[in-house]
């Protein structure tokens, strides 16, 4: 097994995405292969201690930044860390791709270089979300915004794999993301999807409204990727806001200060279920190749995590799995 990670892929990189490969390197002894400029990725490895033979690195002297427009930059940029790494899952040896950098972009190379996985039409962005329940998966955050009905339909059927292997569900229930919960709610993509899913989806129960993503109604919750992103996002945001407000009211009152102390145990691991860093990466599912994406801040521990979730994935080889379901 060997995991390709873009070196130069994110807000912080390499400084973050080598600091975390090494944590991995140091927890799970897996061969990696760091992709982007050499003498930047030998100058952060030289800050750290690590098993130096189980590090492969490829020099790919471009950068396709955050803010460069996805297919343009992977014509233009053909040399990048992006379109070198995920060039390599087509040898092979190479199992897994990771990147923290230009969400278009990895969707674009993955999409042109390894083609689609026969039986789906579009690529989606999966996303594992807390829960009351433990966990869910959400697809699509991004990667498709122009989705058919036939999309929705591929993407349960892919997120129920991803749900059974990588989340261990043993029968996962599928929702639609929707503004009601009768199904003639929605636009005519909602509506249409929701009669195929009826009508070939044997563990759909029905729309999800945004109210219910969290409680666990739902192992795998369906949408087009627009209406993902501004969902993912929203929580996001609201996350950071209300651990920001509940610091600010706490410093204020010293028996509340007493309080969190009592409580600091329990807040800590409150704040760790919702810390996107504990899932490392989103698969991007309906590419011929494991594929991960990872948050552009993110931290060495979300890279370190994110190495862990593909490690996972290709321990339960779970892209033949899904070639296996979209086959059907």
């Amino acid at each position: 097994m060997k995991i390709v990670i873009d070196a130069m892929g994110g807000d912080h990189a390499p400084q973050n995405i080598i600091a975390g490969v090494v944590e991995a390197l140091n927890e799970y002894k897996v061969p990696v292969v760091l992709v982007g400029i050499q003498g930047q990725i030998e100058t952060e490895l030289k800050k750290h201690a690590y098993a130096k033979h189980l590090v492969e690195i490829i020099h790919a002297p471009e950068v396709i930044s955050m803010d460069d427009p996805a297919s343009a930059s992977i014509r233009q940029k053909k040399n990048s860390s992006i379109t070198v790494g995920i060039g390599l899952l087509k040898k092979p040896g190479y199992d897994a791709f990771i990147s923290a950098g230009n969400t278009g972009a990895v969707v674009a190379a993955s999409t042109i270089f390894l083609g689609m996985i026969p039986g789906v039409d579009r690529p989606g962005i999966g996303c594992v979300i807390p829960t009351l329940e433990k966990f869910s998966f959400m697809i699509d955050v991004g990667a498709n915004t122009a989705a058919k009905p036939e999309h929705l339909l591929q993407y349960a059927k892919m997120a129920k794999v991803y749900a059974n292997l990588v989340l261990d569900v043993p029968k996962p229930r599928v929702g639609l993301l929707n503004i009601g919960a009768e199904e003639c709610k929605g636009t005519g993509l909602e509506k249409e999807a929701h009669k195929m899913l009826e009508e070939k989806e044997p563990d759909f129960i029905g729309n999800v409204e945004a109210n219910e993503i969290y409680n666990g109604k739902a192992h795998c919750i369906v949408c087009d990727g627009y209406v993902g992103n501004v969902a993912l996002k929203v929580s996001e945001g609201l996350m950071e806001s209300v651990g920001e407000l509940l610091k600010r009211e706490i410093k204020k009152n010293p028996v509340a200060i007493l309080g969190a102390l009592l409580l600091k145990s329990s807040l800590k691991e409150a704040k760790r279920s919702i810390d996107y860093s504990e899932y490392g990466g989103a698969p991007l599912l309906g590419v011929d190749g494991l594929v991960l994406i990872s948050h552009g801040r993110s931290s060495p521990k979300a890279i370190k995590n994110a190495i862990r979730a593909a490690i996972r994935e290709v321990d339960h080889n779970i892209l033949a799995k899904i070639k296996e379901e979209a086959s059907k």
